[in-house]
């Protein structure tokens, strides 16, 4: 049997005779939930398709579709791979900009520093069973990308803790108060993996604050190494002596750029420095990265593309990301941010009463939740002092005399509530 179409008589079953053709992507279904980037490029494949078969029935009548085939058929397609030259050795590729899957909308995301004591960890924080979370702040990117407002969280923090699912279909028993660090052990305990851990201190971080996370980061000790030595350092200025034999922390007043050991030990510090809780330590921790953001976009990495990859690339050999995160899309579409925009805050808190060891929210950390759910600034903008009704009566102010407004020592102690931007940082004492 056979059949003629399109002025050729074909064999029954030749796609050509009008069975139909075969699907673009083999047996796998046609997915609709793709992201932008790879939408795009779909639709420019369906577009050139569509012109490409606009053209051939055009040429059709003619007969010159004909002689378009045969002269295709006539060339060699030969592979090159295996010569030409090492990438090394050749001019550069144009690397085309990342692109944000979430441009136009809010980014929340938990960032998670993990205390795991194996494989490299375990020569930098020593050998100890299990897994922990040491640090955890909640990141916010505003649907503008004009600001960056990264909140911390006790690891103290008396709360409840929800039921977590964990890997394998097994959930974890909820707690109606325990300390927030409990959220990552607990899923980390059950599941016996990262996923279940850091996802359990996810929505654990949802279900106090009310905000709507999109996933989670999670660095380890390794990683955040690679970042500061990536970057050749990171300049700070020390205000005093700092000696702690456990974290392995040795540095004198004054000017320093610290290298990711010494970068990791500062941040690690609890010993010998201030009072030695846990909230002062985040203070500095915020310290460490407000100078670490203020390096970064004063070496314009995130305006530099290959920069940007190289940074991200030594940060994420010890970067987890949860499923969805795009790194490179999110950090190139901020590229225009500026360092007083990106701000550090520890939630308000305050001691326990029947424990003082431990801390619980504090009236004010409502507002600082719902802030960040409804995508404004954590800070608000200082109110504008109003008008004096008779200026006569106000004394002038001999400029030449006005004492200038303090830097602000992003190391000193700060209460939770109390905000630090990254221009804060002082690279110079």
């Amino acid at each position: 049997m056979t059949s003629e179409r399109g002025g050729g008589t074909w064999p029954e079953g030749d796609r050509r005779a009008g069975a139909g053709p075969e699907p673009l992507h083999g047996d796998v279904p046609w997915r609709g939930q793709v992201r932008h980037a790879a939408a795009r490029r779909e639709h420019r494949v369906l577009r050139v398709l569509g012109l490409v078969t606009t053209a051939v029935l055009a040429f059709g009548a003619s007969g010159a579709t004909a002689l378009v085939v045969k002269s295709l058929a006539n060339v060699d397609q030969v592979d090159t791979e295996e010569l030409v030259a090492p990438e090394a050795s050749r001019p550069p590729v144009a690397t085309p900009d990342p692109e944000d899957p979430l441009a136009g909308l809010p980014v929340n995301l938990v960032l998670i520093g993990s205390d795991d004591r194996s494989g490299v960890n375990e020569a930098i924080g020593g050998a100890e069973a299990g897994m922990r979370s040491d640090t955890t702040m909640l990141l916010h990117v505003s649907a503008d990308r004009s600001r960056v407002e990264l909140v911390s969280v006790p690891r103290d923090l008396m709360i409840p803790i929800p039921a977590c699912t964990v890997t394998g279909g097994g959930t974890t028993e909820p707690s109606s108060w325990s300390i927030f660090n409990s959220a990552f052990s607990r899923g980390w305990n059950a599941g016996q993996d990262l996923a279940s851990a850091a996802t359990c201190t996810q929505m654990t971080v949802e279900q106090i604050s009310g905000v709507r996370t999109d996933g989670f980061l999670v660095v380890d000790f390794a990683g955040f190494q690679s970042m500061v030595d990536a970057l050749g350092g990171v300049p700070i200025c020390i205000p005093e002596d700092m000696d702690d034999e456990d974290a392995n922390l040795h540095l004198t007043a004054g000017d320093h750029v610290l290298s990711g050991p010494e970068a990791l030990a500062l941040a690690r510090a609890r010993h010998g420095l201030s009072d030695g809780s846990d909230t002062y330590r985040m203070g500095r921790q915020q310290a460490l990265l407000a100078a670490l953001t203020k390096s970064v976009l004063g070496k314009n990495v995130l305006t530099d593309l290959p920069s940007l990859i190289r940074f991200l690339d030594a940060a994420t050999s010890s970067l987890t990301i949860s499923g969805g995160v795009d790194l490179k899309g999110l950090a190139f579409s901020l590229r225009s941010v500026r360092a007083d925009a990106v701000t550090f805050l520890t939630i308000p808190s305050g001691p326990q009463p029947s424990n003082p060891a431990r801390v619980v929210l504090s009236d004010e950390a409502a507002d600082v939740w719902a802030r960040l759910a409804a995508d404004e600034p954590i800070v608000p903008d200082a109110a504008v002092e109003p008008q004096t009704p008779d200026s006569a009566t106000v004394p002038p102010v001999d400029a030449a005399t006005t004492t200038p407004e303090a830097p602000v020592d992003p190391l000193a102690d700060r209460l939770p509530g109390e905000a630090i931007t990254s221009a804060d940082a002082q690279e110079t004492c």
